[in-house]
């Protein structure tokens, strides 16, 4: 097939949408960027990053945010009524950016720290926009692309209330190697973030804790998102733990059917204290849906910070909203309490709209403004 490479639609055996383009670029290029990109992967205006300037990191002696694992596209669905099995209904449907950890980079580049998205995507239309839309965010992309891969797609399935169950597809971002990691870019950064997904399965598992011994090794804080309670159970609870308990993470953000999967304990008071005696060197940040958050860490007494009183429309991203924001807060002032609180509102107006990266409004850019938050989100232009 040369240098021609097909992308198909999420529903792959209907193929309805057909994308077919050609490309001659080098496998596993770092798109460091923009003019690094090949020719299909630069966006036009109506694309363009904001006139972003991001803080001077230097004086603040910490480098950037970066987030490795998963940049997806995300295919919601949302029925009307109950769909049958056999049956048909109407509903909303819509395509929008997705993954985990590259949600995570674009809310704290949104909530004003500058941030980092290591990956790898396929070599494919679906990656081209994926791209595009992290630079439109002014997130740094560090990513290789595959000819052997697609780019990740997932189905996140809504029920009435809005709340979702996904099904995960194993694209490019699952087939990370340690020979591909930028190792600059992990030395030089104030921060790594990790979720779960990366850890799943291996690859891409030897290339996430390689970062982690690279970043840490040269004085990065770390976090660590457990990802999925359903996928904990089904690697094995022992064979999850084993794996994180040789993670030198610094913040740890379940939430709590994590927690319970995690530390087998119902009540999150409990497993919140179970989680403090296996990894007393870190915080823990509980997220706990319409109950808010609880706080405890090696200097942070237990703290519950309340959630929001926004309508639950669609809970697509929520938890790496508020991983995203606090870690923005967290990374600038070191207060705990105040970056739960950031990502609490944050998480709290995400709910409300449709997607895990809702377009920002002037109902966002009034939270941010109001936490004291300078970015291109909040309507202030950093230079």
């Amino acid at each position: 097939m040369g240098s021609e490479w097909h992308a198909w639609s999420a529903f792959d055996s209907a193929r309805p949408y057909l994308l077919e383009f050609s490309v001659d670029f080098p496998l596993g290029t770092f798109c460091r960027r923009r003019d690094m990109l090949p020719a299909f992967m630069t966006h036009s205006s109506s694309l363009s990053a904001p006139d972003l300037r991001t803080p001077d990191l230097q004086a603040s002696g910490r480098g950037p945010l970066v987030s490795l694992g998963d940049l997806a596209w995300d295919v919601l669905a949302k029925p009307d009524t109950t769909l049958l099995p056999g049956g048909d209904t109407t509903g909303r449907m819509e395509l929008l950016g997705g993954g985990s950890a590259a949600n995570l980079a674009v809310w704290a580049q949104r909530a004003g720290y500058p941030s980092t998205f290591v990956g790898k995507i396929g070599r494919d239309r679906f990656g081209e926009l994926a791209t595009a839309d992290l630079e439109a965010e002014g997130v740094q992309a560090e990513l290789t692309l595959s000819g052997q891969h697609r780019t990740g797609v997932i189905l996140a399935l809504l029920d009435q209330r809005g709340q979702r169950a996904m099904l995960t597809g194993q694209g490019a971002d699952w087939e990370l190697l340690p020979e591909e990691l930028p190792r600059d870019v992990l030395l030089g950064a104030g921060h790594l973030h990790l979720t779960a997904w990366s850890l799943f399965r291996d690859p891409p598992r030897a290339a996430a804790l390689e970062a982690a011994r690279l970043a840490k090794g040269a004085g990065a804080t770390l976090s660590l998102d457990p990802g999925s309670f359903q996928m904990i159970g089904q690697m094995g609870r022992e064979n999850f733990l084993d794996i994180v308990d040789n993670i030198p993470f610094d913040i740890i953000f379940p939430n709590d059917d994590e927690a319970r999967a995690m530390s087998q304990e119902s009540d999150p008071e409990r497993a919140l204290a179970w989680l403090r005696d296996r990894y007393p060197n870190a915080l823990v940040v509980l997220k706990l849906d319409e109950e808010g958050a609880l706080l405890e860490g090696p200097s942070q007494p237990r703290t519950r910070v309340a959630a929001t009183r926004d309508h639950l429309l669609d809970a697509t991203g929520a938890g790496d909203s508020f991983g995203g924001a606090f870690l923005a807060g967290w990374l600038a002032h070191g207060d705990a309490v105040r970056a739960a609180e950031l990502g609490a509102q944050v998480g709290g107006w995400v709910v409300s709209r449709f997607g895990a990266r809702p377009p920002a409004d002037d109902e966002l850019r009034a939270r941010l403004t109001a936490m004291d938050v300078r970015s291109a989100a909040a309507g202030t232009v950093i230079r």
